[in-house]
């Protein structure tokens, strides 16, 4: 591995508190041993994150081998909304393996039919069907295969999908089609023609002068002056619920006059709620905020608990069209993820955790709008809602993105005992678990704070 600064140890002021310890030089020279060991033999794309080498996790807390502990402020990568080794995940597990019934491919058991009723039921209407798999992308793509079948069966003259400029679906060819980052996909070598793009209406750029809904109409008119016909040649548009590297949430009037664009040219509205899923933004799903309903839910990451689950869920006319054999995945709801996916909803269930989420979320973005306050001009958004937040850095001089400034306060905050999520842009991202104590939560925002003013101080 090529040094970089964020494998030298350095030495850091001491910390004990009641959710942080610090007690070594960070990293610590273990933990770049065996980084640097990882890197000859794990291709480089697994690279890049924070140096930390998780020896266990609980909770909200992160346990490293040399004795420090972080307060989590990632989830992972907004993962474990229940909790790090939550006690009834894992419970759940250890069922399954003392049963034994590990595997049966496609064939049924008992766990799929409880776990697929209780998720149905927590979607709610018009939601009657799911198609469980094992990643996001995978999701993401039957759902693009989803719309696409629709619109054959409805006659379309093309299998067009909409998608959105910055929004991210996944590293596989179609969701990478349908992520709206030119650079990310030029591997592929050319694009699909039925996959269209408009621009998202960042918070910058739409204001009560020029509303979503314009802002839509602006950008649908560039399809319509490239001889896209909507009722013809559109099937379905696919919608990260929340843009990702920002938290950054569209106008609710934009997802509205999507809604009606659906309905008005028999397209079908799918979100991809990965990062949005499983009571995040204080909604059981994130497209809850904008007064829709959704024809697709993908989802994945906090389904699961830190297995490989995703899914599709939709209504049965849609979820229905592919036949028996034609959409199936080797693992999908095998016993050991329909067992995590179900202890997760009885945990979010029982324990209140959407509510929570939602009020803990208050404290989380009324904690960072002050320090966008102290901090200002160097703080130019905090977006999010519930308990998913970025803070956008901005240089104060011209107010242009400061992603320099974004990723040392990532690094100072990982020598203090507190870890955030590092975009490798202007931003830094905040998703703690949703059982996160209010006292840990108040924590991690002062170690926010302290690690943004010493890095501005030191500038």
């Amino acid at each position: 591995m090529t040094e970089t600064p964020d494998m030298v140890p350095v030495s850091v002021p001491e910390v004990r508190t009641a959710h942080r310890v610090i007690q070594t030089p960070i990293p610590p020279k273990e933990t770049v041993a065996a980084l640097t060991a990882l890197a000859r033999i794990e291709s480089r794309s697994m690279q890049g994150e924070l140096p930390i080498l998780w020896d266990s996790a609980e909770g909200s807390s992160i346990f490293d081998a040399s004795g420090n502990q972080w307060i989590d402020f990632t989830s992972t990568i907004f993962v474990m909304n229940v909790g790090h080794a939550n006690e009834r995940v894992r419970g759940a597990l250890m069922e399954v393996l003392e049963r034994p019934l590990i595997h049966t491919y496609a064939y049924s058991h008992r766990l799929r039919i409880e776990y697929l009723e209780r998720l149905i039921k927590f979607a709610g209407p018009p939601f009657e069907k799911a198609f469980l798999l094992s990643s996001g992308t995978e999701a993401t793509e039957a759902g693009l295969k989803l719309m696409r079948m629709n619109g054959e069966r409805l006659g379309k003259r093309r299998p067009g999908v909409v998608c959105i400029d910055g929004n991210w679906h996944g590293r596989t060819l179609g969701a990478q089609m349908m992520a709206g980052n030119p650079k990310q996909k030029s591997w592929i070598g050319y694009h699909d023609p039925n996959v269209h793009h408009i621009p998202f209406p960042y918070p910058w750029q739409v204001d009560d002068d020029f509303s979503g809904e314009d802002f839509l109409a602006q950008g649908l008119q560039s399809l319509a002056d490239s001889g896209i016909d909507m009722q013809r040649d559109i099937c379905g548009f696919m919608l990260e619920t929340f843009q990702g590297w920002g938290a950054v949430f569209y106008p609710t009037s934009f997802v509205q006059a999507i809604r009606r664009v659906c309905d008005e040219n028999d397209a079908l509205l799918a979100f991809d709620e990965m990062q949005s899923g499983f009571g995040r933004t204080g909604k059981n799903f994130g497209f809850e905020h904008y007064g829709v309903t959704a024809d697709l839910i993908c989802c994945g990451k906090g389904m699961g608990s830190g297995v490989p689950l995703s899914g599709v869920i939709g209504t049965k006319e849609v979820m229905d069209l592919p036949g028996p054999g034609s959409m199936s995945s080797t693992h999908s709801g095998n016993p050991l993820v329909c067992a995590a996916g179900l202890a997760t909803l009885m945990e979010l269930d029982e324990c209140n955790l959407v509510d929570e989420a939602a009020r803990k979320g208050t404290l989380l973005h009324d904690g960072l709008r002050r320090l966008q306050q102290k901090y200002e001009g160097h703080i130019g958004w905090v977006l999010g809602r519930g308990m998913i937040a970025a803070i956008v850095f901005t240089r104060p001089e011209d107010g242009e993105p400061d992603s320099q400034l974004a990723s040392a306060v990532a690094k100072r905050c990982m020598q203090k005992g507190l870890l955030v999520v590092r975009t490798g842009r202007e931003s830094v991202k905040i998703g703690p678990p949703l059982v996160i104590s209010d006292d840990a939560l108040l924590e991690g925002l002062s170690v926010l704070d302290e690690a943004i003013g010493e890095v501005i101080f030191e500038r």
